[in-house]
């Protein structure tokens, strides 16, 4: 059942009550959402759906992926990541009962996307929701309630989400200029920043362990948290630099250096989930990698680029995707998210073929009704919600940076 949040919050109710109305888990028995998702007439409200309605919102800014073949794809996930924005800046992680909240990590996706889209206006309000949200500490929950009243439940904060949101503030702010850094979201960064910069010690510590894009409990601090820490810290000199804060953008640029120094050392050795053996052993490669690579990380490691090459080969399923792991477990399962981030760090990092190899998968694993799931089966057919914020978000992002060196 979709939440009382989402059911009396206006902006998602028509959609949420046409997908649970139509699913069809006989036709489609992995999938979560049903083709009633897509509004094939139009539905009034804070935000319509429909044909006449999607057209007229696409038209307030771009279509990523013009020109391309991945541009039918593109212009699904744009609508799905307005269908899934509330008016309120919240943005649902999925069209599905588990995944109906806000999670910190997808919302910053979805910012970068509609930012880069040129619907900046939905973008701010994304980010306007996480600072909303935020801890006294500058850290996030790992997901709340759509309605911004708190966490569903007591699962483990995941500290990444700090790291993401500063990340989030830099491309938003890259994409719409003067626009994407109002003095309304001076305190996201200025308490990100400083949450970040607590738990790392001004980087000369990793973070303590958290849960990460897993969304299991650890006991070792993975890379998963510490590479998103770096990026965000890196994003934040941006930011400070950018306006004008000399001695704040060198306290965090001097971190971030500290932090990858020490990064190398933990992990280079591999740059397996939990580092070399010497820390424990490192349970192999996981799609953390693509986040020392573009644009997270502006001049990856050698032995990181090779590592991500052969996260693509160690973590491959029967259908063709990616699971979030190599070591993962073995039910065949290729997940979009983990799929998406290789595509996106290949266009972003000048690899267009292989960027293009990996989106021709995800293009090819749509749901019925063009939506990206969040898993492929061993047999080739989607899984689990559809659309997913987080894979809607990264294929926006890499369509925008394909259309300009890749064409059919």
């Amino acid at each position: 059942m979709w939440s009382a949040a989402v059911l009396c919050s206006g902006a998602l109710s028509a959609a949420l009550i046409a997908a649970t109305a139509n699913a069809t888990p006989e036709a489609q028995p992995g999938l979560v959402t049903g083709p009633g998702w897509r509004a094939t007439k139009e539905i009034p409200g804070p935000v319509p759906r429909g044909p006449i309605a999607d057209t007229r919102w696409l038209s307030l800014g771009t279509v990523p992926g013009k020109g391309t073949r991945w541009e039918g794809m593109s212009r699904s996930a744009l609508l799905d990541l307005h269908q899934l924005s509330l008016p309120n800046g919240a943005v649902a992680a999925g069209a599905g009962g588990r995944w109906n909240y806000a999670w910190p990590r997808d919302s910053a996706f979805v910012a970068a996307a509609l930012a880069r889209t040129a619907h900046c206006s939905e973008a701010l309000q994304a980010l306007t929701f996480l600072k909303n949200v935020q801890r006294e500490d500058g850290g996030f929950e790992a997901r709340y309630l759509l309605d911004g009243s708190g966490p569903p439940d007591d699962r483990a904060r995941q500290s990444d989400g700090a790291a993401w949101a500063l990340w989030a503030e830099w491309e938003v702010s890259r994409s719409c200029g003067d626009a994407g850094a109002p003095a309304s979201l001076r305190s996201l960064l200025d308490h990100a920043t400083n949450f970040a910069l607590h738990v790392t010690d001004d980087g000369r510590e990793l973070p303590p362990p958290s849960p990460d894009y897993w969304e299991v409990g650890v006991s070792r601090t993975s890379l998963g948290t510490v590479a998103p820490m770096l990026a965000g810290l890196q994003a934040s000199q941006k930011m400070y630099a950018a306006v004008g804060e000399r001695a704040l953008a060198q306290r965090s640029g001097a971190a971030a250096l500290r932090l990858g120094a020490l990064t190398n050392e933990r992990f280079e050795d591999g740059w397996e989930r939990f580092g070399s053996a010497g820390f424990g052993g490192g349970d192999g490669l996981d799609a953390s990698v693509t986040f020392l690579m573009p644009p997270f990380v502006q001049s990856p490691a050698l032995h990181a680029v090779e590592a991500w090459m052969h996260y693509q080969s160690d973590a491959l399923r029967p259908a063709g995707g990616l699971a979030p792991g190599a070591e993962w477990k073995q039910d065949g399962i290729s997940w979009t998210p983990e799929t998406a981030l290789v595509a996106y760090t290949a266009a972003m990092s000048g690899r267009p073929e292989i960027s293009a190899r990996w989106m021709d998968w995800l293009n090819e694993h749509r749901a019925p009704g063009g939506s990206l799931p969040e898993k492929v089966l061993a047999t080739g057919a989607p899984a689990g919600p559809a659309p997913l914020a987080w894979t809607a978000a990264l294929v926006v992002l890499t369509s925008a940076e394909l259309e300009t060196v890749h064409r059919p």
